[in-house]
């Protein structure tokens, strides 16, 4: 793996430099080309002055920021740097907090902190502190021109910045038409709950993969061969309100005779 970026974790008076790395990666979908529709021929996106109209080269292309209309204002990585150099090269540890007390809604972005050489001591202790411990770092720390607020914890050997959002980044679900509690039917419920219960395993991420992208793949397989696709699946039709007790019930049973059949086999 490539670093990103070098940092120093801040922990009271201790400054642990640490080098920052992607703890996940992208696949995205199928990629798929845009094509002129009248001869297929790929069309291709460029950088076009909007003055001249001219191609503009990526080596000829520097940022700005408009601070009244039409005049700009340049900014080079140098700029951006001074504008507050502790706050760029350093990841600052606010305060611990218990990982269960984050909403989920603000992990954003997983990375990976490794410690630079001559850093492994500090960098252990911190780690088997937070084990000890049982909680979270929070820290701000800025990437990109922005700064963030984050989470370290640590994962087996490593310790891992979760890249999280502020508050006001974070959408209320107040203005949604949402159902009230007493929606809910009581016995409902109850049925409900085992069937939670049937379902309950302990969680393995390999048991998941893009079943989606393999059956475009398939998809499109079957068009290079000049087969009709076939419409995997079925579309999800809305549960009438009447039918829930009953379809609770008849998925309980499903699940009981999958769970035999698992055993028997």
């Amino acid at each position: 793996m490539r670093a990103l970026w070098s940092s120093s974790i801040s922990f009271g008076l201790i400054n642990i430099p640490v080098k920052l790395y992607s703890a996940s990666q992208n696949r995205g979908g199928i990629e798929l080309n845009m094509l002129h529709k009248k001869d297929l021929s790929p069309i291709r996106f460029a950088k076009v002055c909007r003055k001249d109209g001219e191609e503009i080269p990526y080596d000829q292309i520097v940022r700005g920021y408009e601070y009244q209309d039409g005049d700009y204002v340049v900014l080079t990585d140098e700029d951006l740097e001074k504008a507050a150099p502790e706050k760029s090269k350093t990841i600052d540890i606010k305060q611990f907090a218990i990982e269960s007390e984050i909403d989920l809604r603000y992990f954003e972005k997983p990375y990976y902190l490794e410690p630079s050489r001559g850093a492994e001591k500090p960098y252990a202790l911190l780690r088997e502190a937070l084990k000890e411990s049982s909680k979270v770092a929070v820290c701000t720390f800025a990437l990109r021109t922005k700064q963030h607020v984050g989470a370290i914890k640590p994962v087996s050997d490593a310790l891992v910045l979760m890249q999280m959002r502020f508050a006001d980044e974070v959408l209320d679900p107040k203005e949604l038409s949402l159902p009230p509690s007493e929606a809910a039917d009581k016995s409902e419920i109850q049925i409900a709950l085992k069937l939670i219960e049937q379902l309950t395993d302990p969680f393995n991420p390999h048991d998941f993969h893009d079943t989606y992208r393999e059956e475009l793949e398939e998809l499109i397989e079957d068009k290079i061969e000049g087969k009709r696709p076939v419409q995997k699946g079925h579309r999800p039709t809305k549960t009438p309100n009447k039918d829930i007790m009953e379809l609770l019930k008849a998925s309980l049973e499903q699940g009981r005779k999958q769970k035999t059949g698992k055993r028997s086999a």
